[in-house]
């Protein structure tokens, strides 16, 4: 089903100084009725929230406060308000899903078929698309007005948030044809907060297209561990002054293109060898070194008028003693985010089935903890060990601790009351569909996959050129492409490279290659006139469970001793090179979307003189406090 073509939503708005990394650790040491009826509902829902103001009968705790909103918040039941603070994940490609494997993974989490049908039941505030929720814009814009039209057949015609994470580079749900942005890291590389903002707007206006109308993004985290198993280019950087003028270019630039911002993970991310998604990562910074280090682009974000931020599941002891996860803490997100930081925003909840949050308490207790620290927003309830969901219960749990008095009325309002004054301001009380028209004249037109390749090709760092290898001359010659990659990598860069002349064969040796995929690759390498080298995190060298081993590692280094000419590119985190420092040349492209590697091929030919400067310190192997190549670091072919 689809909106009558006179709908139309509104159209959104138009619109370095080096700091050494502290607490750097050796890598590898540590660990988702029709739509005139739809419709209706909506035009009486804008009605009751668009009442003359002189109406409305508020008290003194309910001053400056939204009349409507606080009419609405009043007319709701317990439980429907505690329902307003839950985004779920749901699976299927459609809110009316029948899709017998997808019914059966909601069932199994929710008791229900499909997205309709927790709307129908729960009323939720909102959910997050992941990837396996994506087919195409299209789609996604007809899942997204399936989910308004089933919440505006609700009693209280609530619209809902949806959400997904859209950072660009390496995490980006919302896959071709829709534009990808360079991630984090390469944006700071290309050093543009020009480039930053405005590739944030087009993600914005294309989000907004198919009806997601909260990113996750951006990462406001500082990396300065490269062992960083979990941020790492997610990040902007190592340098708090670097991180902050993007992140806020990022939030103005996603505001403007009509969605929520997220800035993530407070209070800060970065420093940690623990993956929060299967661990709990514990941060050693003194309360200097945060206020130094992690601090910054926080604060910078609420002076930028930030509307949302997350929380991280790390503990934090140089901020409570107690070692709650921040999540779960009222020292960190009242004490400190409130009372101290003066924001006045939403407080969403990392996903609540990572392990970061999981270790210290139940499922069912998580909720009442987050509220009780200051979250408003209790994102992703998690399944049990069986595989059941227990959102049931954590919304149980929720509603219980009201009644019971360990949660006053009063504190579930004034969350509730922020998640309802986002979504009005978002305007999706007012127009909460997609308008399907025109997904195809947003979405991906060249005219944005024209500005994120500009941006791409002014992040690709060069990083080491010893013997003068680049750049190439186009004309015949024989190329090997090898290392980590699937098609839109390795065979990627191998069309692109055979572009220029060259007869290419690829290798692909994934994440942790086998000695006889080593013997494999040096062998193929032996005809040949060039090598590319490609890798992905090639630093992970332990062979503790989770991790990739040394495989890459010792693939460079085999290609190397043949002798051949080696360009090793580096398609995630620039950290790699101290690992081989025996390879010659290494450019860093930080992402491996086709923007990045079309990039990388335009550099290895001189098409575009590199660009990219270091956004991170790369510290020796040996030695983490050593810097091997500086913060601000990259070669140029102009001399």
């Amino acid at each position: 089903m689809h909106l009558p073509r006179t709908h139309r939503p509104p159209r959104p708005p138009e619109s370095a100084s080096r700091i050494r990394a502290l607490s750097i650790r050796a890598p590898g040491t540590g660990r988702a009725r029709r739509a005139v009826a739809g419709l209706a509902a909506g035009a009486l829902a804008a009605t009751a929230l668009t009442a003359p103001p002189a109406r409305a009968q508020t008290t003194g705790r309910d001053a400056g406060k939204d009349p409507a909103l606080v009419r609405l918040l009043r007319s709701m039941s317990l439980q429907d308000k505690a329902a307003q603070l839950f985004v779920l994940q749901v699976y299927g490609k459609s809110a009316d899903t029948a899709d017998p494997a997808d019914v059966a993974a909601n069932r199994k989490l929710y008791g229900v078929d499909n997205a309709a049908q927790i709307v129908a039941r729960y009323h939720p505030g909102g959910f997050i698309y992941y990837a396996n929720n994506v087919a195409d814009p299209a789609q996604l814009a007809g899942f997204s007005n399936g989910i308004q039209r089933a919440a505006m057949a609700q009693p209280h015609r609530v619209p809902e948030t949806i959400a997904t994470d859209q950072e660009g580079g390496i995490v980006a749900r919302v896959q071709p044809p829709a534009t990808q942005s360079p991630g984090s890291m390469a944006l700071a590389a290309g050093r543009s907060t020009g480039d930053a903002g405005a590739l944030a707007r087009i993600t914005g206006r294309e989000l907004r297209a198919i009806g997601v109308n909260q990113d996750y993004a951006p990462d406001a985290d500082v990396n300065v561990n490269p062992a960083n198993p979990v941020i790492g280019v997610r990040s902007f950087g190592s340098d708090p002054a670097l991180v902050s003028s993007m992140v806020t270019a990022q939030l103005r630039g996603y505001r403007d293109g009509g969605v929520t911002a997220t800035a993530k993970h407070f209070p800060g991310h970065g420093d940690t060898t623990t993956d929060s998604h299967t661990g709990v990562p514990r941060i050693g910074h003194t309360r200097a070194q945060w206020e130094t280090l992690d601090l910054p682009p926080f604060r910078a974000a609420i002076a930028a008028g930030a509307e949302a931020i997350m929380t991280a599941h790390i503990i934090v002891p140089a901020l409570d003693p107690s070692e709650d996860p921040a999540t779960l803490s009222k020292p960190i997100l009242t004490g400190i985010l409130r009372d101290q930081l003066h924001y006045r925003g939403v407080i969403v909840t990392d996903a609540l089935d990572m392990q970061g949050v999981r270790d210290k308490y139940g499922d069912e207790r998580i909720p009442v903890l987050a509220l009780k620290a200051g979250a408003d927003v209790l994102l992703k309830p998690p399944a049990d060990a069986s595989g059941n969901g227990v959102f049931a219960r954590q919304l149980a749990a929720v509603v219980d601790a009201v009644k019971t008095g360990e949660i006053s009325e009063q504190r579930l309002d004034a969350s509730v009351y922020r998640v309802l004054a986002l979504k009005k301001k978002r305007g999706l009380f007012r127009s909460p569909y997609a308008d399907t028209s025109r997904v195809g004249r947003t979405v991906g037109t060249p005219a944005h996959l024209a500005a994120a390749q500009r941006a791409a090709d002014r992040t690709t760092t060069l990083i080491k050129n010893d013997a003068g290898l680049l750049p190439l001359t186009t004309g015949p010659r024989k190329v090997l492409i090898a290392g980590w990659g699937t098609a839109s990598t390795t065979a990627g860069l191998a069309t692109g490279i055979a572009g220029h002349g060259a007869a290419t064969t690829v290798r692909s040796t994934g994440l942790s290659p086998t000695p006889a995929q080593i013997d494999d690759t040096v062998a193929a390498a032996k005809d040949q006139d060039l090598v590319v080298a490609v890798t992905n995190r090639a630093w992970d060298v332990s062979t503790e469970p989770g991790h990739q081993g040394p495989g890459q590692t010792n693939l460079v280094k085999a290609l190397v001793a043949t002798g051949k000419p080696v360009v090793v590119i580096a398609v995630r985190d620039p950290y790699d090179i101290a690992y081989f420092p025996e390879a010659g040349t290494y450019l860093a492209t930080y992402s491996y979307t086709a923007e990045a590697l079309r990039s990388a091929v335009k550099a290895l030919f001189g098409e575009i003189d590199p660009q990219g400067r270091l956004p991170v310190v790369i510290p020796t192997r040996d030695d983490p406090g050593t810097a091997l190549y500086p913060f601000g670091h990259g070669l140029t072919y102009q001399h």
